[in-house]
């Protein structure tokens, strides 16, 4: 005879995780390789395009330009060894530098590799490391077993810790096509990269070779070229005289063929435009406004201002929220902390407040505590009325103000002079 079970049901699972996580992983214990060349793009994007270049650094810089706070609840925290680690977080780099490798390494290979050194179980220092050389290899229930570093011929294994935790944290963009390894904005750009750098060579070699245009054979009289001549000198021509690399050389002519130019300068050939075009898309992958980066042909923003702000906005305030949540997760939770980030501080942010500010303050139909709301401030007793501005009373009215019955005395005397209360 069974006896019913009053507690609970045999398939109720004893550990939380993915029902489906454990069909991401192939040959469990073994290392999943990222799919991408991370060398090539930071070699190509980074190194040889100038957009690229500037357009990583643009960000780079701004998200190490934010002051970083830190939170117990509710309650700012004045000083905190996290926020002494942020500003200093190991003995080779600054805070700074050391946010510009965690932004340069995460927009080159949609993947950011941060090594922590504990000491007592409290995090003393914090490292970067290169994604080309991290492995991941998965456990079988889809999650990482370890991270493997590897440096040559020698190799440093990132395991669980007994609590369950890593040493290591992996950052990464979202990839729609794999489970184990981000997405660079670089991918996404590569097709506008690779223009741009041909265009670059295309115009260094015209340079180098007296700039002289392309033109055409042209075989003269009743000359007709042979099937074995014909090939010869379709394969002399792609093998020497096409290309990038091969722009304007001079040819040398035989079998009574005549060299015509064609008269198609670079202009004309829309180089300069296809350059400028294949930049725009570059700026465009990384989230930078071209007009940042002096690209002509622009004008989707007014002027240098609103590109800033729209810069702010759109790209580096959602990086910087990241890192926060990120560091909040992995840093700040076993201490109850939360890291933020301060724009009370940031140029492009303090325009728009401003304006923000001067629209509260010009409001004939807010209350004191909905201004108050709008510039950031909490509420005050007695705040809920409508704030009248001196030049709206008429000289009957001004003699004998009419005023709420429960309105504190100085809300009163503030009312009457139409002064703005913070």
């Amino acid at each position: 005879m069974k006896f019913p079970r009053l507690f609970g049901r045999a398939d109720v699972p004893s550990v939380k995780e993915s029902a489906a996580a454990y069909t991401h992983v192939m040959t469990p214990g073994q290392p999943v390789w990222s799919p991408r060349d991370y060398a090539a793009f930071a070699d190509e994007a980074y190194r040889r395009n100038v957009i690229a270049y500037q357009a990583v650094n643009r960000i780079c810089d701004a998200v190490a330009s934010v002051r970083w706070l830190a939170f117990r609840g509710e309650q700012e925290l004045i000083a905190h060894p996290l926020l002494e680690l942020i500003a200093q977080p190991n003995p080779m780099q600054s805070g700074a530098e050391y946010i510009r490798a965690k932004v340069g390494y995460y927009l080159l290979a949609g993947n950011g590799y941060e090594e922590r050194v504990t000491v007592a179980g409290q995090a003393r220092e914090l490292y970067q490391l290169r994604p080309d050389r991290m492995q991941i290899i998965p456990a079988a229930n889809g999650l990482p077993e370890y991270y493997c570093y590897k440096v040559g011929g020698k190799k440093v294994i990132f395991a669980r810790s007994p609590s369950g935790a890593f040493d290591l944290r992996h950052m990464k963009a979202f990839n729609p096509i794999n489970d184990w390894y981000g997405q660079s904005p670089v991918e996404s750009g590569a097709y506008a990269v690779d223009q741009h750098n041909e265009a670059m060579k295309y115009m260094q070699a015209l340079l180098q070779n007296s700039a002289r245009p392309s033109g055409a054979l042209v075989a003269s009289g009743d000359t007709v070229l042979g099937d074995d001549a014909f090939q010869r000198l379709k394969a002399e021509v792609q093998d020497q005289y096409s290309g990038s690399h091969n722009a304007g050389r001079p040819m040398i002519l035989e079998g009574g063929l005549t060299w015509h130019e064609m008269g198609l300068s670079p202009t004309d050939m829309g180089i300069q435009e296809a350059k400028n075009s294949a930049a725009r898309d570059i700026a465009l992958a990384f989230g930078v406004p071209p007009q940042m980066l002096g690209i002509p042909g622009d004008n989707t923003y007014s002027n240098y201002k609103e590109a800033r702000l729209a810069f702010w906005e759109d790209t580096v305030i959602p990086l910087v929220d990241l890192i926060a949540q990120d560091w909040s997760a992995w840093l700040g939770k076993p201490q109850g902390i939360q890291i933020k980030a301060d724009y009370d501080q940031v140029p492009a942010i303090v325009d728009k407040r401003s304006a923000l500010w001067d629209m509260a303050n010009m409001s004939d139909d807010l209350t004191i505590n909905e201004r108050r709301e709008m510039k950031g401030y909490d509420p005050i007793e007695g705040g809920d009325v409508v704030l009248v501005q001196s030049s709206q009373i008429s000289l009957s009215m001004a003699s004998e103000p009419i005023l709420p019955a429960d309105i504190s005395p100085a809300l009163a005397k503030a009312l009457a002079y139409g002064h703005d209360i913070k």
